[in-house]
């Protein structure tokens, strides 16, 4: 068994727009400090696969799959956030089948975890409509395919963005077999992932006033969402791994540090290893700062294969709050947890 799977989306700069935030050197730069460090040439490289029209439809409308490819088809923007170029359908697929092809070879235990450079993003698209920066929902899409073509009977997604997964949650809002666990900072874009959207009793969100730091994330993952994991018992967990929660990212202002992204998946790993055969892969999603990327994607990757997780950037220059606690003790009443 490899120590872990990588997927790296190739050719992925055509889809590029000069000034905008969601650019080519996000995933370049993760790639680039996992070479660095060792990580990157042990792992198994991944290929894209096809994802099939049942798998796409099963995720997306027959809708979205039209406007996505006929808006790149014409380079013509979906909104103000979501651009697009006449290779941004391929590489959106590209990504998705990268998605799809990286759960699987951890699901086979072809690899004891892994993480995909997904790009473009995705937890944003929802069933019909493509935003926020996103196309295709590759996360949802791999766990779909886990659940149709490889047996799997209940999954969990937990999203670490520090934008609600709005897209994610509205594919699963009533799939009793997938658990959706989102951390993210609110108020802030897209203004859902309140408490009290629960889904059929398979959402759990974790909406984290701005400030809140390493001490809310060691909250939300070392006793809330494990304890939420006991409950729902999946086989295997999917991570939408953004890293802008962290304290140098231009598009909010969480203030955690790689080091606390690094412990949070280290946990998570923990559960997986405990519970579910190890099974846990990552799929990038947001994170604007490079060095931030470089820092938070060392640290996952080293959590990831129990490696003493390194923090280059160091905490916050800033004050956390404490706001967060009534929240997260809200959220533990919700959950009947006791810790």
């Amino acid at each position: 068994m490899h120590p872990i799977a990588l997927f790296y989306p190739k050719g992925h700069e055509a889809h590029a727009r000069a000034g905008h935030d969601e650019r080519p050197e996000r995933v370049e730069t993760i790639r680039d400090i996992l070479m660095e460090a060792g990580i990157w040439g042990e792992g198994l490289q991944v290929k894209s696969e096809t994802v099939s029209q049942k798998i796409l439809l099963a995720v997306h409308s027959q809708g979205l799959l039209d406007n996505v490819r006929e808006h790149s088809q014409r380079a013509e923007d979906i909104d103000l956030d979501t651009y697009l170029t006449v290779d941004s359908w391929r590489l959106a697929l590209q990504a998705a089948g990268g998605a799809v092809a990286m759960a699987k070879a951890v699901w086979r235990r072809e690899a004891e975890s892994g993480f995909a450079l997904t790009r473009p993003p995705g937890h944003h698209a929802t069933r019909r409509q493509a935003l926020g920066f996103c196309l295709l929902n590759n996360i949802a899409l791999a766990a779909e395919s886990l659940l149709q073509e490889e047996g799997a009977k209940r999954l969990a997604i937990i999203d670490m963005d520090v934008h609600h997964g709005n897209g994610t949650q509205d594919i699963f809002w009533e799939r009793g077999e997938v658990l959706f666990a989102s951390t993210h900072q609110s108020p802030l874009y897209p203004g859902s992932g309140q408490l009290n959207e629960r889904g059929v009793g398979n959402i759990c969100n974790l909406p984290l006033p701005p400030f809140s730091g390493d001490g809310a994330f060691r909250a939300a993952y070392g006793e809330i969402i494990p304890k939420v994991l006991d409950q729902f018992k999946p086989e295997m967990l999917l991570v939408s791994y953004g890293f802008d929660a962290h304290w140098k990212d231009p598009l909010a202002n969480l203030l955690v540090s790689a080091h606390g992204y690094g412990e949070s998946v280290k946990n998570l790993r923990d559960w997986a290893q405990k519970n579910c055969r190890g099974r846990i892969a990552l799929f990038l999603e947001g994170g604007y700062d490079l060095e931030a990327a470089a820092a938070c994607g060392l640290a996952a990757a080293q959590a990831l294969k129990g490696r003493k997780i390194e923090d280059a950037l160091g905490p916050a220059p800033h004050p956390e709050s404490e706001d967060w606690r009534p929240v997260l003790e809200k959220a533990k009443e919700i959950w009947e947890i006791k810790v």
